[in-house]
């Protein structure tokens, strides 16, 4: 299973801009821009320091766009190299700047801290896609958390659904789904939990890696690739994997995406067509399809076996 896209798909546009902030700014002196449309208008309530767009709005940044019915960006100026922030209620230096709200997200003296996303939330990059009733993604704590009705995550290999929340832990390297969350892959085979963590090894920290990622603008396609391979995967509560041949059940399971293998703790069920068998562990092999139970040390495994069927595989 390859659908720990996932992470990238929450973070990226947030990440273009915190990472167009610091990279673009190193080198030019300004952000990279954020392109923002909406059709009934967009709004700068400068004493709330807000850059509101509504009705249709799009944000589009590089390769990654949010849309939805209303988009809020809360900013702040910049601190001063001297450590202080300039007067926030300060009136703009020109008239244009007061009748341009985008320019504000975009003129290099402030900052955006909070990015929220509200109805019909579509974030989407060239392979990725992410639905939702609300996404707010809060760039000091680099936390991403997409709620609402018919949450939705999907890659180019698979589908990721969940009923209370999906979110993104930066700092962690986190994904997370909750509330009866559920992965299906393209080729069938499904890992379904209470609660779905994923966790990603850190961004290549090579001298060749780093001077690529000098060169290109946070806005590359590149960016989502460079957010770190997947590690692991915790499945957590009520635990169900499909596959081709058989369903195995469970409290808890780990799945490694390396050699593409599950395993099962807790009251573990294997269900394979008549034939059942009950243990305390199993170990799924999520490529060919086959589970194996695993006794407890000192314990045994038990099952029902219908004669002339698929055998399955004790241990």
């Amino acid at each position: 299973m390859k659908f720990w896209l996932i992470g990238f798909s929450l973070l990226a546009i947030a990440a273009a801009h915190a990472q167009g902030q610091a990279t673009n700014s190193a080198t030019s002196g300004t952000p990279a821009p954020i392109q923002i449309t909406a059709k009934q208008g967009i709004e700068w309530r400068q004493s709330d320091q807000e850059v509101i767009a509504t009705g249709s709005a799009q944000a589009v940044r590089g390769d990654v766009t949010v849309r939805a019915d209303r988009l809020i960006a809360h900013y702040r100026k910049k601190a001063s190299p001297n450590g202080t922030t300039a007067d926030p209620s300060a009136k703009p230096a020109s008239p244009a700047a007061a009748i341009d709200p985008e320019s504000v997200l975009n003129n290099g003296n402030s900052e955006i801290y909070e990015i929220e996303a509200v109805g019909n939330v579509h974030i989407s990059t060239p392979t990725d896609n992410a639905y939702g009733d609300h996404a707010v993604y809060n760039m000091d704590d680099a936390v991403l958390v997409l709620t609402g009705q018919h949450l939705k995550l999907t890659t180019q290999h698979d589908v990721i659904t969940a009923q209370d929340s999906i979110e993104y832990y930066s700092v962690k390297r986190q994904a997370i789904a909750r509330g009866h969350a559920l992965i299906v892959a393209d080729d069938g085979r499904t890992i379904a939990a209470d609660t779905i963590i994923g966790y990603l090894a850190p961004p290549p920290s090579s001298g060749k890696a780093s001077a690529v990622s000098a060169t290109k603008p946070a806005s590359s396609p590149d960016m989502l690739g460079q957010a770190g391979k997947l590690q692991k995967v915790d499945a957590i509560g009520h635990v169900v994997i499909h596959t081709p041949n058989q369903t195995a059940t469970g409290n808890s399971g780990v799945y490694l995406p390396g050699p593409d293998v599950a395993r099962l703790g807790g009251n573990v069920h294997i269900i394979s067509g008549p034939n059942q068998l009950n243990g305390s562990d199993a170990l799924v092999n999520m490529r060919t399809g086959v589970a194996t139970l695993l006794a407890a040390p000192g314990g045994q495994v038990a099952g029902t076996v219908t004669p002339n069927s698929a055998p399955l595989a004790p241990k």
